[in-house]
């Protein structure tokens, strides 16, 4: 029998982020999905070495490959969309739970539970935190990015977002913003002195 889960989820380079906001640098799904797991193992390893948690970064580390596995279906509805009517919220996320389980149904038996875990992931696991945040701070850097090259058209999403990661009360997040995030606004000469 043949699969085709990987081939579906390789499509997640063809969804393009920020649809309503004029782009320098367009951002796929895949793109963002590395990102935000690179950040979400990091402020793991921070969790773990700085503040006694007891995360397991290289779970983290996938929960966060695979946070928007479903947009691969439902394309990326922007956040003003989804989140500025409770309702679309609800209904968006009825069809993003439909299509994560079709997703799923594209893996051999012996491997959807090891998959479900990280597609229809336990959204109030501490774990979940930390891929929201790391998910937060990507939104952050896309904006100081488009910011950095005069796109003035984030500038308002980038305060909202920061405001969103400030509020976050895990010291893990705020040592990963302080110590990771500055690099971003800076040129490639002024990163690599």
């Amino acid at each position: 029998m043949n699969y085709h889960f990987f081939a579906y989820l390789s499509r997640m380079k063809y969804i393009l982020r920020w649809g309503l906001m004029r782009n320098t640098i367009p951002e796929n799904v895949m793109e963002h999905s590395m990102q935000a797991a690179m950040f979400a193992h990091a402020i793991a390893l921070i969790g773990k070495e700085r503040y006694g948690k007891t995360y397991d970064a290289q779970h983290i580390m996938a929960l966060a490959l695979y946070h928007d596995a479903s947009e691969v279906i439902t394309g990326d509805l922007p956040t003003p969309v989804k989140n500025n009517n409770p309702a679309i919220k609800i209904e968006y996320n009825k069809i993003a739970d439909v299509a994560a389980q079709r997703l799923l149904n594209m893996l051999p038996e012996d491997l959807k539970p090891h998959y479900k875990r990280l597609i229809s992931p336990d959204e109030s696991s501490n774990e979940w935190h930390i891929v929201k945040a790391a998910d937060r701070i990507c939104g952050y850097v896309k904006c100081l990015e488009e910011s950095k090259v005069g796109n003035r058209e984030f500038t308002e999403a980038q305060v909202g977002i920061l405001n969103s990661i400030q509020a976050i009360e895990l010291p893990e997040v705020k040592d990963f913003m302080r110590e990771f995030v500055p690099g971003f606004a800076m040129s490639l000469d002024q990163i690599s002195t």
